[in-house]
């Protein structure tokens, strides 16, 4: 049955498709009950720049918000989010994800253990105001790990007026009875603006519609359909200020986020029955469970003359990661250490950043754009087990971007950036896996080999990436552009030095240290009609990679202790290709109906098999009735089968959808309350999601979910 949506997605994606991807432009969407607002594309800023943008302005964040802001996201054709259980998301943009996709924040770029399935976003989902979704090759402006898309969080403008304000928020889903909130403070006075934000949650083991899951071969039940130990929380706390005064502006901003959440047992080490029974309590945090702390320091400074802007942001972070498991060793000589025994796993990773950019224009055909980026990381890791070694990094990149704009109707940009990266990672040695494979009977060469989890590794990469664009507004109500790019990657640490299980994946992952840059060509173009309550959107890309770095099943059993088939990071010729529709028509003066849809095709040339994670076929079908101040709307969410899969991944039966919502505002005491209220997976179905962290143990999605969120406002004016 599901199978029968994959022609009629490919003849709406190849016959249509959808949406443009513009620096500076922002426009109008309509998806579910909310609206991405903005300018048209008859603004000159969009009209300026050949890249595709979506904006997701606050209304469109509340009406999708689940407190995880990639989730939201998945409403934007091309915007896909690879789950990892207990709410928590990652990123990803037309088939490409971890360090493919920039995130960034106040102008810096998120950085943590993005390299991980099992490593989402530390960032607070209630402080987010504004983001913009750059889908393609975004490398000629924000660096080489941007080659797939960027997602950039920003704030919107100060009240133009001296107040004292903020807003009250609580969040509640039935799914693993989460209960949550934020409360957040503003000042504006005079050049000055203030704002401080505290959010919590707290979530419960979240329900699946099912009994049981397979995990290597055993069944493992799942009691009262709750996913035992998968409960958490979550603290995060933001401090932003800004000054303007003239010409000048600055802005300095600090956040702390942190997280505790359970790994569920049967998904973790050996499969073993007796951990999965139920313990009565479905909010404990036991063994196994991960701890994150994202600190981060921002700033901003930057001048706005007639002719010249220039921007200087400034960043540092500290990501610290902790994975915590009773201690169990599979050599038998191991001894548990002395201090924190159950310390599986620790990375503390420290990144300094530091970007300028400068903007000319110079008359009403020419502008000019140059940047210089630097970076520097330094990762230290402990724990009993071993996966990744320590690393300094350090990446520099400088740019320009030219734009030619003869007439209104017509412009065509490009752009040039070189990029150079230094790694140094650093050696180790197992001293108690040679003794394990000396007992085993090995010879003395291939312990020597093997006890060596991580050579030294001291690389310089360096390449160029650019882009040539074009943007042609041939009629009032019509826009079409085209762009191509060369783009390439400095390979990760996990790709060059990685070297043992990797529990969030379930699997030996191997980096090969002798890997090069990963390059290619990409092809976007699209077309946008506009016109009385009518808008359609067809966005077709095309990308080809020399090298692409992926995973590969190799065929040799490790030597390491039930730890399987060795995954290997390997380059190989790959092709992107796919297309984005939205439709979106207003009618009987209050319905709205809209349409999207997209399709991702991935192909492994070398291997003659599709790339792994590569997401399934999907549109959504939304009717909205809109009155004067509430709202209400119905969903049907199709998904394909995904049946192209790389080579020991599993397909993915398709499924049918049915959301509902509404939002409704009420005036009270003096302010405006809003109410949002969701259900997600109205009829129950139990389904997977292909790119889940979880569905390698076929472990379906959450089941359904009754939300309610609710907002409330407050501002007193501050005389002058």
């Amino acid at each position: 049955m599901h199978t029968r949506i994959i022609p009629v997605v490919l003849m709406c994606v190849f016959v249509l498709s959808v949406d443009a991807q513009e620096p500076d432009s922002i426009r109008s969407i309509e998806l579910e009950s909310v609206t991405v607002t903005g300018t048209s594309f008859k603004d000159a800023s969009k009209r300026n720049s050949a890249l595709s943008v979506e904006v997701a302005e606050k209304d469109f964040l509340s009406g999708h918000f689940t407190g995880n802001l990639i989730q939201a996201l998945e409403h934007v054709p091309g915007v896909r989010s690879m789950d990892i259980g207990s709410g928590f998301s990652k990123p990803m943009i037309r088939g490409m994800g971890f360090n493919r996709i920039s995130v960034t924040e106040n102008g810096i770029k998120q950085e943590g253990q993005q390299w991980g399935s099992d490593h989402g976003l530390e960032i607070d989902a209630f402080n987010i105001e504004r983001v913009t979704i750059r889908k393609g090759p975004a490398s000629l402006l924000y660096g080489s790990d941007a080659m797939g898309g960027v997602i950039e969080i920003t704030n919107v403008p100060p009240p133009l007026v001296n107040q004292i304000y903020g807003e009250a928020t609580l969040l509640g889903k039935s799914v693993n009875d989460t209960w949550g909130g934020s409360l957040m403070l503003g000042l504006k006075k005079d050049a000055w603006h203030f704002k401080v934000r505290y959010s919590e949650q707290h979530f419960g083991d979240f329900r699946v519609p099912t009994d049981t899951i397979v995990y290597l071969t055993q069944k493992i039940p799942v009691s009262g359909r709750r996913l035992k130990n998968t409960a958490g929380y979550e603290r995060d706390v933001n401090v932003f200020s800004e000054y303007r005064k003239g010409s000048y502006y600055a802005n300095y901003a600090v956040s702390n986020a942190h997280q505790k959440t359970g790994f569920f047992p049967g998904a973790h080490g050996i499969p073993d029955v007796s951990r999965v029974q139920d313990d009565g309590d479905s909010r404990n945090i036991e063994l196994p469970y991960s701890k994150v702390n994202h600190l981060k320091v921002t700033s901003r400074q930057q001048y706005i003359g007639s002719l010249l802007m220039g921007t200087w942001d400034l960043g540092y972070q500290n990501n610290h990661r902790e994975e915590w498991s009773s201690f169990h060793t599979h050599y038998g000589t191991q001894p548990p250490p002395e201090q924190d025994p159950d310390k599986e796993l620790s990375f503390s990773l420290d990144t300094y950043s530091s970007s300028v950019k400068l903007r000319s224009i110079t008359s009403t055909i020419w502008e000019y754009t140059v940047g210089w980026d630097v970076q520097y990381q330094q990762n230290r890791i402990g724990g009993y087990s071993f996966l990744l070694p320590r690393y300094n990094r350090f990446t520099t990149g400088g740019s320009g971007l030219v734009t030619w704009s003869p007439s209104r109707q017509f412009s065509v940009s490009g752009g040039l950036r070189y990029d150079y990266g230094t790694i140094d990672i650093s050696a180790y040695s197992d001293p108690y896996l040679g003794v394990y494979l000396q007992e085993m009977g090995y010879d003395e060469g291939l312990i020597e080999q093997y006890k060596w989890r991580s050579y030294p590794v001291d690389r310089n990469f360096g390449d160029f990436s650019g882009s040539l664009g074009v943007v042609w507004n041939l009629h009032a109500h019509h826009l079409v552009k085209a762009n191509v790019g060369h783009s390439f990657r400095l390979p990760g640490a996990n790709e060059l030095a990685a070297n043992g299980v990797h529990h969030g994946t379930f699997r030996h992952e191997q980096g090969d240290p002798l890997l090069d840059s990963e390059k290619g060509w990409q092809l976007d173009a699209s077309y946008l009609y506009e016109n009385r309550g009518i808008s359609v959107s067809v966005t077709p890309f095309f990308s080809w990679f020399s090298n692409y770095i992926y995973l590969q099943p190799t065929g040799e059993w490790s030597v390491l202790p039930h730890a399987g088939q060795i995954y290997r990071y390997t380059g190989n010729e790959a092709i992107f290709a796919g297309s984005e529709l939205s439709v979106n028509v207003d009618f009987l003066s209050r319905l709205n109906y809209s349409f999207t849809g997209e399709y991702v095709y991935t192909h492994n040339v070398d291997e003659h098999t599709s790339l792994s994670f590569s997401p399934p076929a999907s549109m959504r079908n939304t009717l909205t009735w809109k009155g004067k101040n509430y709202q209400v709307y119905g969903e049907l969410h199709s998904i394909a089968t995904q049946d192209r899969v790389a080579k020991n991944e599993s397909t993915t039966p398709g499924a049918n959808l049915v959301n509902l919502g509404a939002s409704v505002s009420i005036p009270l005491g003096g302010t405006i309350v809003d109410l949002h209220l969701q259900v997600r997976n109205l009829l129950d179905e139990k389904y997977y999601n292909h790119l889940s962290f979880y569905r390698k143990v076929e472990i379906p999605e959450p089941g359904r979910n009754i939300q309610l969120l609710i907002k409330v406002p407050f501002k007193f004016q501050i005389r002058q």
